[in-house]
């Protein structure tokens, strides 16, 4: 394996606990990287600590058990992790929650839950690490946006509001941070095999004995295995990549939004039903 860079610092790296962040951490912990793993999931975080800690006894590896809808919890890591590193030489936003439902099904606590998990604490734990980054430079940021962050799904009103978010930021970031020397990776996967479908919050008026039909076609869209994408990711941080879709889906699908900015919804819907065995009116719930 050649040399990784940034790993003259320890990487911040959310959501470590379970899926792509789990798979992440085990990623750079075989490159050789210090860690500070952040889960809201504080046994999970725990049980990757110590597995990575007896894999890997000269690495650094600290565990952070933060809620990231919580903006004082946020702002009071840099500190925390500062007091167990050196120095941080890569952030990589990863976590991430979900909200099945049409819009007029879900409460506005609950939207408002998913922009605080998935695009304020982007942006928050952005704010937060961004002078060590500067410190430290060259550095790196990365940020998990997703396949629909591409484009727009019926029933993923909020989840697509987060990403479309995230990809916004990164997209405007980056040039600003380019003459300062961090890079900024903006990633937008498709289908993984984690628990997100099965965890999702189902919104407040939906009907309920619909619920588990729909997360089991769902789960049937995730298709690659989360220490596939992982390895896509950190490859595409080793070659100084600026945009990374993963799965082959996804890219097909990113190339339509783009030919057919306006009309592309028929085609996801043929092509999620192709894949769950439901249409896409029905994944709604």
């Amino acid at each position: 394996m050649s040399e990784f860079p940034y790993t003259s610092g320890a990487t911040v790296l959310t959501g470590a606990a379970s899926g792509i962040g789990d798979a992440l951490a085990r990623g750079l912990a075989l490159r050789g990287v210090d860690l500070a793993v952040i889960d809201k999931n504080a046994e999970g975080l725990a049980a990757l600590a110590a597995d990575l800690r007896a894999k890997y006894p000269r690495l650094n590896i600290s565990t952070h058990a933060v809620d990231l809808s919580d903006a004082d919890q946020i702002a009071a890591l840099p500190e925390a992790v500062k007091s167990q590193h050196r120095r941080v030489s890569m952030l990589i936003n990863n976590a991430g929650v979900a909200l099945g439902g049409a819009f007029q099904d879900v409460s506005l606590a609950d939207f408002e839950f998913v922009m605080d998990v998935n695009f304020w604490a982007t942006i928050r734990m952005t704010k937060a690490f961004l002078p060590d980054l500067l410190e430290a430079a060259p550095a790196q940021l990365v940020n998990l946006s997703s396949l629909f962050g591409i484009i727009g799904v019926p029933g993923q009103a909020a989840y697509s509001s987060s990403k479309f978010g995230v990809r916004g930021f990164s997209e405007a970031l980056r040039p600003e941070l380019a003459h300062q020397g961090v890079k900024v990776l903006q990633v937008h996967p498709g289908g993984i095999k984690t628990n997100i479908a099965n965890a999702a919050r189902i919104g407040e008026n939906v009907r309920r004995e619909q619920v588990g039909d729909v997360r089991s076609s769902c789960n049937k869209l995730l298709t690659m295995e989360p220490r596939v994408a992982a390895e896509q990711i950190l490859a595409a941080v080793a070659a100084g990549k600026n945009r990374l879709v993963i799965t082959k889906e996804a890219k097909f699908l990113d190339v339509i939004a783009r030919l057919m900015p306006s009309n592309y919804g028929s085609t996801i819907g043929k092509l999620m039903a192709q894949k769950s065995g439901i249409s896409a009116e029905k994944l709604i719930v």
